[in-house]
């Protein structure tokens, strides 16, 4: 890794737990958020906004198979696109202490909590252009490095609200955004030595 790299990105190591915990709190607010403002707006929260009996093994299908191409590409950006690479570096780095058991956590409720708020609130209410605009400055910083993952977050939600107008619930969203997540972030969690075999 360049010198350069080295000295720009090497924050703390984490307490053991205290990113678990902390993103736990974060999600469990947002989930709150999206239901108090769902609840409000539709005056409940209607049962069919997670998912509709009748589709959803197709929505089960349809989750998956988009955060499959999801994952697909997010594999060809590490590989082939030299800022994605160095993100993914720096992202690594942010979940030292993590466990990949907590990593998996960490993604299934932040995918659910996400989908809840930005695709269940915001795109319910203000529609899908201002729904996948926010999803993309919440991934976002002062950092230039951080612009590449902007910009996936704009493509991924922009896919992940047309998944929700499609589907007509936010199920394939979560299953698809809670398996990107979970692969990402149990790859980034894990050891050294366990991690270049999946490379």
């Amino acid at each position: 890794m360049p010198e350069s790299l080295q000295e720009e990105s090497t924050p703390e190591p984490i307490e053991p737990g205290r990113f678990y915990r902390a993103s736990a709190v974060f999600y469990f607010l947002l989930a709150v958020a999206a239901v108090i403002w769902i609840g409000l707006e539709r005056g409940s929260v209607p049962i069919d906004l997670f998912f509709v009996p009748a589709t959803l093994f197709g929505d089960i299908a349809w989750g998956l198979g988009a955060g499959g191409l999801i994952l697909v590409l997010t594999d060809l950006g590490r590989r082939w696109f030299s800022p994605f690479a160095k993100l993914e570096e720096r992202l690594r780095q942010m979940l030292v202490g993590v466990s990949e058991s907590e990593a998996v956590a960490i993604a299934l409720v932040s995918g659910f909590a996400e989908e809840l708020f930005f695709r269940g609130a915001v795109q319910g209410s203000w529609g899908w252009v201002w729904a996948t605009l926010l999803f993309a400055l919440m991934h976002t910083g002062p950092d230039r490095l951080v612009g590449s993952w902007t910009v996936f977050a704009l493509l991924a939600g922009a896919l992940f609200a047309g998944l929700t107008l499609m589907r007509e619930t936010i199920l394939s969203a979560v299953i698809a955004h809670s398996f990107v997540n979970a692969v990402n972030l149990r790859r980034l969690a894990s050891p050294p030595e366990t991690r270049h075999t999946d490379q």
